[in-house]
């Protein structure tokens, strides 16, 4: 019961429901405000133009969102004005509904939100169609619409000033939220019970929504002049948190092991099932920290683990003293990670437990940590270097160009009462680049629409109350607006009868049988043209995957050859590869869920596919294992050895790299430099277990390699 309140608080501190808010009042605003003053067709008009812009205020800098809505505003008004005098003339329409949509649907090639400005210029086009504005009065009409979209703009502007950390906390909540179900995932992995292939499955899905999360925190720390070079305590505590967040993500990765082989080894003994049950109250205090930081608190409840730790260590020395032939090297690393995993929970905790944070001290970030964040070019060059068919954004434009005119013909025709605009509505919320998210899309949206049908007939039914249906209006709207982004299915069961309620306001009547038709003409279009016209596959895309990652996992790798050298390995270049490797393995898996839920058909090697995302992710794993054995060690026993096992690695991989027309890179430094090096022999326990790491890491290279060949060989 108190995990499920938590729950419940948790949304409600959430920046999703933050969002819900902000948007609803948005909308709402003008039109209650208006008919107040009996100027409700006006306050309808403003309203129209807020809807729209909301469309472009997903998370991010403040920056980024002011200057997108100033240009999705120009993009509102010119398309407005152009589709008002377009629909005077039935085929002007349909030509600029099939120019527009290719136009703005090629907003892709500059990322999201400027895809989310094209999708608000689309919006309006569509609501504007069936507008029965004479010539004179289009400009005016176009130039309300303006208004609204003015208005939300500085209403958001103003939301987020009053608080300005509060976007970041809420990103950064939910991503410390994201690694304790990441810590959960990887705690199974030492149960008994517990299927390896299937939760392997359920850790690269999980680094997926970690990466997402890290990358929306990364945009909002370090893209914000305002955090990095602010002196408050509050900025200093959300960029130190974020760094020692990573900084145990990299640790939880290090908890690697081949599991199969060290359940083989102590599955008598039980000590596993403990290491698990330990994994899983860290994860749970992970987890307390991020309801911390999510609502704003202090944390006054700290669990502590050493005494637990102090036990699993009594438990591993007696392991070893019983059975001497057993060696529990293997264990004493995971005890060795685990007490580093308790250090960095513990100095989350101070950031959020005391008065002490406010004493923090930090420095000018932003030269530093501006190097995390990825720079968008807006440049004209790329929107026509893509004007080609081996893009896939160019082949989406004509894709979306060419359903848009299908279904405006089909809403002229044969949709039934008088909102046809549904169906390009549809068409366009629905589809997307690939395959399968028009898929996934497709069928949110019908159940969406028929589940939340019944329960908004239901309202018009049995509740009858204007003022009872007015509250339920604004706490649907709240919830569509609220469950956008993390739910989408519960968003359109929100939304459904949120916009029948509302057309019983208006006086249209109930329209849910035509919503039901169009949203069902709408869909079925998207999905056979998804299929069809121009399909985009995952595995003629995967291979920019694949050796994407490689690259990355060499880069990695040389980093760490380079500290066993005696070279000085800097922090930040040693963060920045392995920020690269996080983002191109979720990449990855986020590629293979998608192509798992593609038609078995088109479904090519997925099978080998599987097995290299999972042998990419314990690759990183030990990369990562290793990093935390060799980073910062004055000298590195047997150097020359361990050298050439990396060299041996890289080979491998850089081998398979050029198989897949990817980048090789040169590593022969490491030839040269340990010659200059006094060789250090060691049979220290921790040097032996560095050895089999190395020697592990290029089995798993050469696994990957035949593994790519059977991909390639499709």
């Amino acid at each position: 019961m108190k995990t499920n309140t938590r729950e419940i608080k948790s949304f409600f501190y959430s920046q999703y429901f933050s969002d819900g808010l902000r948007m609803m009042i948005g909308i709402l605003f003008p039109s209650l405000v208006l008919s107040q003053f009996g100027h409700f067709s006006l306050g309808l008009t403003l309203s129209l133009g807020a809807l729209c812009i909301c469309t472009i205020d997903s998370p991010g800098p403040l920056g980024h969102k002011r200057n997108a809505m100033a240009v999705g505003n120009l993009c509102l008004f010119l398309v407005a004005v152009i589709t008002g005098f377009a629909r005077l003339n039935i085929f002007t329409l349909g030509l600029e509904i099939t120019a527009l949509s290719f136009f703005f649907s090629m907003f892709t090639v500059y990322g999201n939100r400027a895809a989310s400005v094209g999708t608000s210029a689309l919006l309006v086009m569509i609501f504007m169609m069936d507008k029965a504005e004479k010539p004179a009065e289009v400009v005016g009409f176009s130039a309300t619409i303006l208004a609204g979209g003015l208005w939300y703009m500085l209403f958001s502007l103003v939301f987020f000033g009053i608080r300005p950390y509060r976007a970041a906390q809420q990103t950064l909540g939910e991503s410390v939220k994201d690694i304790a179900d990441f810590l959960r995932i990887k705690a199974a992995f030492y149960l008994p019970d517990t299927d390896i292939d299937e939760n392997y499955r359920k850790l690269v899905s999980q680094q997926i929504k970690v990466s997402q999360h890290q990358d929306a925190v990364r945009e909002l720390l370090f893209k914000s002049r305002v955090m990095v070079k602010e002196s408050t305590s509050t900025s200093r505590i959300l960029v130190l948190t974020f760094v020692d967040l990573v900084d145990m993500f990299e640790q939880i990765l290090a908890t690697h092991y081949d599991y199969s082989r060290i359940r083989e080894k102590f599955k008598d003994t039980g000590i596993l099932n403990e290491i698990g049950i330990l994994l899983q109250h860290m994860a749970d205090e992970v987890d307390n920290i991020g309801y911390v930081v999510l609502s704003n608190r202090r944390n006054k409840f700290k669990a502590d683990f050493m005494a637990e730790l102090e036990n699993l260590k009594t438990r591993i020395d007696e392991i070893g003293k019983n059975d001497q032939t057993v060696s529990t090297l293997a264990l004493k690393k995971i005890l060795i990670n685990l007490r580093d995993l308790n250090d960095r929970i513990k100095s989350l905790n101070r950031y959020y437990s005391s008065k002490s944070a406010e004493a923090l001290t930090g420095g000018d970030y932003e030269d530093e940590y501006s190097q995390f964040v990825t720079h968008q070019d807006y440049a004209a060059h790329i929107f026509f270097d893509n004007l080609s068919l081996s893009s896939s954004a160019f082949k989406h434009a004509l894709r979306v160009s060419l359903v848009c005119l299908v279904g405006f013909i089909l809403g002229k025709t044969v949709a039934i009462g008088h909102h046809s605009y549904w169906i390009l509505l549809t068409i366009v919320v629905i589809l997307k680049p690939g395959f399968s998210l028009s898929k996934q899309r497709n069928y949110q949206r019908l159940i969406g629409t028929v589940v939340g049908g019944v329960i908004g007939i239901a309202i018009l039914t049995y509740i009858p109350a204007k003022d009872t249906q007015l509250i339920l209006l604004v706490i649907l709207m709240m919830g569509t607006y609220s469950f956008l982004r993390l739910n989408y299915v519960v968003s359109v069961i929100f939304m459904t009868p949120y916009v029948l309620i509302l057309f019983k306001f208006l006086g249209v009547g109930l329209v849910f049988e035509e919503r039901i038709v169009d949203t069902i003409i709408g869909s079925s279009i998207a999905l056979a043209a998804s299929y069809l016209i121009f399909p985009t596959w995952e595995y003629d895309q995967v291979q920019d995957s694949l050796k994407d990652v490689i690259y990355a996992n060499v880069m990695y790798l040389i980093r760490i050859a380079e500290s066993i050298a005696g070279m000085q390995v800097g922090t930040i270049e040693y963060k920045l590869v392995r920020k690269d490797v996080f983002v191109k393995s979720a990449n990855l898996s986020a590629s293979f869920e998608r192509m798992t839920s593609e038609p078995k058909s088109k479904q090519k090697k997925v099978k080998d596919v599987h097995k290299f995302v999972v042998l990419n992710h314990i690759l990183s794993s030990y990369i990562a294992t290793l990093a935390s054995s060799v980073l910062g060690r004055p000298s590195v026993p047997n150097q020359a050895e361990n050298l050439k096992m990396i060299r041996r690695s890289i080979a491998v991989l850089n081998e398979t790299n050029k198989k897949l027309d990817g980048k090789v890179i040169d590593f022969s430094f490491g030839k040269a430099t340990h010659s200059a090096v006094p060789a250090i022999q060691s049979q220290h326990p921790d040097d032996i277990l560095l050895k089999e790491q190395l020697g592990f890491i290029n089995k798993i290279s050469n696994d990957i390699a035949r593994v790519t060949d059977g991909i390639l060989a499709g």
